[in-house]
């Protein structure tokens, strides 16, 4: 099968690698139908994770089942499925709230090293009964991919927020994510919405649901426009220092910082005493994922929350290279790249 991978010289390719093997009994082989780049996969091409040998990269897929194990009793060959980006074991008490960042056995990333990557022909699925989901009717493709991680990720880093009906909020970081996390605001009863960011179309694109555009770092126009107050809740997508630095900033007494931004592996400097003496909240996660279905799919099917424009762009799977280009830009163009096996 074709994979795409990213080398210890920090190089994308797509190679040639053999065909997975089904993950045991539970597991399942999808083939994959469309996948995208994620920022977070970004990291590895940036050198802000170590890398030893290639990687297989990615963790977003939507597809077809063509091979199921023994246990699998709530999809056939023929399903198609998208894939949740965050796998767990599907069987401990952690998953049993379907959410696989509390697996017991410990939540792992597809195409971060541990499973097989989702820009790729075939997939590796384990644990599919908990890691799948059949494309419910009336979800389109670009809707299924957002579901596996993006979209997931954005409602939760909302709803964590503690967003009150009217709110302020500040979210920093209009990707793929911040997108979603915009809409998801919006849906939950944030009256203002502050979209920071370097690139000026991505805040144009923010302005277009009703956000308000502020240049990165945005603290002080947020306090400007706040009485020196800050926002009621700051929701980073980001999770770097400086993005960190300016949401801590950004954020009234007795606030809330919801952070999703994947940070790198050195530790943040964090203010524990400020935020303690702010009485600050503070939630990080990643996506979860499977929690959030039931209340995102209904929302899409009615119509009530749209993702029309996160993706700006389809390449074939080969051209993966020039897609990670696009993506690594960050240029206004290009939002989130879907790829096409």
């Amino acid at each position: 099968m074709r994979a795409v991978v990213i080398d210890s010289e920090r190089h994308v390719r797509v190679e040639t690698l053999p065909d997975p093997e089904l993950p045991g009994a539970d597991g399942a082989i999808v083939e994959v139908t469309a996948t995208a780049i994620c920022g977070s996969d970004l990291h590895f091409l940036e050198g802000h994770y170590p890398i030893d040998q290639p990687v297989p990269i990615g963790h977003e897929a939507v597809g077809v089942v063509v091979e199921t194990g023994s246990e699998i009793t709530d999809f056939r060959v023929g399903d198609r499925v998208l894939v949740s980006s965050v796998s767990g074991c599907g069987r401990c008490a952690g998953c049993h709230t379907q959410d696989p960042v509390k697996c017991v056995r410990g939540p792992q990333i597809f195409g971060s090293g541990l499973l097989g990557g989702a820009q790729a022909d075939l997939l590796a699925v384990p644990a599919a009964n908990f890691q799948l989901l059949a494309v419910p009717d009336g979800i389109d493709t670009e809707q299924a991919l957002l579901l596996t991680d993006n979209l997931a990720t954005g409602w939760a880093a909302a709803k964590r927020a503690d967003i009150p009906i009217g709110g302020t909020v500040a979210v920093i970081g209009a990707g793929a994510v911040g997108q979603c996390a915009i809409r998801s605001a919006f849906l939950l009863g944030a009256a203002t919405i502050f979209a920071v960011d370097p690139v000026e179309a991505r805040r144009v694109r923010a302005t277009a649901v009703g956000a308000h555009a502020v240049p990165a770092p945005g603290a002080q126009t947020i306090l400007d426009a706040t009485d020196g107050l800050g926002a009621d809740c700051v929701i980073d997508a980001v999770g770097t220092d400086a993005s960190l630095d300016d949401a801590l900033a950004s954020i009234r007494t007795g606030g809330t910082l919801s952070v999703v931004g994947v940070h790198d592996l050195q530790p943040y400097p964090l203010p524990a005493l400020v935020c303690l003496l702010r009485s600050l909240t503070i939630r990080m996660t990643t996506a979860p994922v499977q929690q959030t279905w039931p209340e995102l799919i209904p929302l899409l099917q009615a119509g009530r929350l749209s993702v029309e424009g996160i993706f700006t762009g389809t390449l074939p799977l080969a051209d993966a290279p020039r897609a990670y280009d696009a993506a690594i830009s960050r240029s206004a163009e290009h939002l989130k790249v879907q790829l096409i096996p």
